[in-house]
Order: C-alpha cells, then structure tokens, then sequence
C-alpha cells in the first residue's frame, strides 16, 4: 500500500512533467478542452471568479494561502497584490520556480514548494485559505479538514472551488475511467458524504452547483434551433444551476463542479 509520502511524490513527479496515459489525456481533453470551452460560453469562469472576489471582501490587511496554486490561478496575482502577506504553495518545485518569477516584484509574497500536510509547513493564523481545484486532492478528508482549520485564525475563511461526484452520469463515467487514470491516487471528487464533511466541520456561508442541468447543452446541437436561441437556453440553465444550488442540496448534487466560502468554526 502506497503511504502518503509516496502518493506526494508520484504527484510531484506527474505535475513537474505533465506525462499522462491515452485515458487520461483523453478526460483532460474533454476537462480541460470542452467543459473549459462550455464554461466561458456560459459565462461560468468569469462568474465564478467574480463572486470569488466578493467573498474575498476587503484583503489589503489580510495573510492569504493560496493552496495548491501550481505555477499561478487567476487569482494569484490579485491576491499576491492586494494582500498584506501572501503565501503560494505546491507540490511541484517545476511550477513554484515560476510562480517565483511572478511573484518577484511584490516584496511580501513569496511561493513555496512543500506539502500542505507536512510538519514542514509551519506557517498558520491564515485570514483566507483560497483552493481552487485543490481539496479533492486529498484522498484524508478528516484529516484535510483538520489541517485547514489549524492553519486559519478562528474566524478565516476558505474558498474552495472542485468536482462533484454526486449525479449518476458522472459516477458511471468515472467509474469506467478510473481504472485508466494516471493520477487516479490523488483525485477525489467530492461525493455527498465528503461534501457533508465540509458543512459540518465549517459554516458554509455560501456556496454555488455549476454545470447541473446545464451539463446537458451538447444535446441542443441535435436541435434545429439558431446558435444564439441554443446560447440563450444554454445560460437559462446556468442560472438555473447557479441560483437554486445556493439552497438546495437536490440541486446541488446534480452538479459537476461546487464552488464554497467557508468560514472557521
């Protein structure tokens, strides 16, 4: 059995030279490529993004861990900026050494390859934890849990953004490619139980489902409709994902992706 040093290091290794299987260059086509594609026609990224600057709120005395960040996210150098001390950290020393770079002319940022879970990782009393695409990473979910909030003052916030696997579609298609996947070991998309982990470690102030039912707007390509009626409907869903996920779990669990502002509790 792989400890989890071991998994670190697999993964370490696998971001520092991105070499992939067919299987998993192929989810990272559809991932990466076409929900990618689907999400900035509808308007999701940049809406997700912007309603993360609202959570965020005012940071300019803020101490801010961007966990997970790789070589930088969208957000990294508006948080790197803005805040009174930031923190980037990653597995992949391939991708800190750029984040370096970035970072380079903003004297209290600094980026560091080490793992989040290890003693190494001393620094603590966090205002703002901010993970995008990182927490189900974590195959521990109690023990994540635990860290993140003995890295945050008591009143720190966290704001997530990760998979579902919560709707039939997608367990039966993960279920069929998991077997084929490179970085199988240290992807954990969150089910209902890890989900209701979260809600209850943490005071989920707000949260929002992406791409529920409007993961189906493929489908609109076998319909005689114009382009823009097909747009139209296709943000119609959206909408709907967005708003009703905000209070209702039904809703919510049809999602493929959960966005979350969590709060030290």
């Amino acid at each position: 059995m792989e400890t989890g040093q071991t998994v670190n290091e697999r993964q370490k290794a696998f971001y520092n030279t991105k070499k992939k299987n067919l299987p998993t260059k192929i989810w990272s086509f559809i991932r990466g490529g076409l929900l990618n594609k689907m999400r900035k026609q509808l308007g999701v990224q940049q809406q997700t993004y912007e309603t993360h600057k609202q959570w965020l709120g005012e940071i300019s005395k803020m101490k801010v861990l961007d966990l997970g960040c790789f070589s930088g996210n969208y957000l990294t150098l508006y948080l790197a900026e803005n805040s009174a001390n930031y923190i980037g950290i990653d597995l992949s020393d391939v991708a800190i050494k750029k984040l370096s770079e970035k970072l380079a002319h903003i004297p209290t940022a600094r980026a560091i390859a080490i793992d989040f879970l290890s003693d190494e990782f001393t620094e603590s009393n966090f205002d703002i934890i901010y993970a995008y695409g990182v927490l189900h990473h974590f195959k521990d979910t109690d023990g994540l849990i635990t860290r993140l909030k003995s890295k945050l003052k008591p009143d720190g916030i966290v704001i997530s953004y990760d998979p579902l696997q919560t709707s039939l579609p997608l367990k039966i298609m993960r279920w069929l490619y998991r077997p084929f996947q490179s970085d199988a070991a240290w992807e954990w998309p969150f089910t209902k139980k890890i989900y209701f982990k979260f809600e209850k470690a943490f005071t989920v102030n707000e949260r929002r489902g992406v791409l529920g039912k409007s993961k189906w707007v493929f489908l609109l390509n076998f319909l005689p409709l114009s382009a823009k009626k097909k747009i139209k409907i296709a943000k119609n869903w959206h909408q709907t994902d967005w708003e009703f996920s905000k209070t209702s779990d039904k809703h919510l669990f049809r999602c493929m992706h959960i966005t979350m502002l969590l709060k030290n509790s």
